[in-house]
């Protein structure tokens, strides 16, 4: 409610703003750009209101709230106030005509739909103009067929065919809930997400695996406390380390040679598959 009131006070407060003149506006310009003059800003921004509600009014059809599209172009509008540089020889309007489009289709194209669009200067070209071309090859022939529009439409905008089809289908249906209800007589009061396949286990096998984890854990917990101190920081540092310690290292923190240690590491491998093997039959090797 409150977006709709504040959409409606930008409405009301563009209708009664005043028009700029060209010395007017430059002037105004000028402040904010050497001055920082917020007020300046201000003034220009709201003298240009209404050409943010007249751009709004031309996205319409995309089915976006009119009020939401005004406060978007109004952001576009405050970004090209700021950038605007008054010593070039153009008018306001001119520049800041790119910044509320660039600011409303931005924001047609993140809520259009939960699908998410290409967001490449072609894609957003095609997602944009593909009604209007589409009407218009429509109306000079009638004979059109589906794939020759779209080969005409992909050569006008720059895309390939297979981009033109994928948008013309997204266009032409809408998004569908996974909770809407399926309208199949042999499945009543069933939703279109119960019949998504899963890939995850089934929850016996889900509970299985995790027992077996659990019973694993245990079994390497036991073999690990059958080895001396020594063993066990070369087998945490070389084994259970994300790292993995090098030989010459272990070697050189444990004063001693490095086919020592190697020699240590390997009868602690030995020691812990002979445990496992003892305490867990299933287990063979390390």
């Amino acid at each position: 409610m409150r977006d709709v009131h504040a959409g409606q006070s930008m409405i009301r407060a563009a209708l009664a703003a005043p028009y700029l003149e060209r010395d007017e506006e430059h002037a105004l310009a000028v402040s904010w750009k050497e001055n920082r003059d917020q007020e300046a800003m201000h003034k220009i921004a709201t003298a240009h209101m209404r050409l943010v509600i007249s751009m709004a009014a031309k996205f319409r059809n995309f089915g976006l709230p009119m009020n939401d599209l005004i406060q978007e172009g109004h952001v576009g509008l405050l970004e090209a106030a700021a950038r605007f540089e008054p010593d070039r020889d153009v008018r306001f309007s001119t520049y800041a005509t790119w910044w509320i489009r660039a600011s409303m289709q931005d924001y047609i194209l993140r809520n259009w739909s939960i699908v998410r669009g290409g967001t490449s200067s072609a894609q957003k070209a095609l997602f944009f103009n593909l009604r209007r071309l589409r009407a218009k090859l429509w109306s000079n022939q009638e004979d059109f067929s589906e794939s020759a529009m779209h080969q005409e439409i992909a050569l006008a905008v720059g895309v390939n065919v297979k981009d033109v089809a994928v948008m013309d289908a997204r266009l032409s249906g809408s998004d569908t809930s996974l909770n809407s209800p399926v309208s199949d007589s042999e499945s009543p009061g069933s939703d279109r997400i119960d019949f998504l396949k899963s890939e995850e286990p089934l929850p016996d096998e889900q509970v299985g695996i995790m027992i077996d984890n659990e019973r694993r854990t245990q079994w390497i917990k036991s073999a690990l406390a059958k080895l001396n101190a020594r063993e066990m920081q070369i087998i945490q540092e070389r084994r259970l380390s994300d790292d993995g310690a090098t030989l010459e290292s272990l070697g050189s923190s444990l004063g001693i040679s490095k086919e020592r240690v190697r020699q240590i590491e390997s009868r602690a491998l030995q020691k812990l598959k002979c445990a496992l093997e003892k305490d867990s039959p299933a287990i063979t090797s390390i």
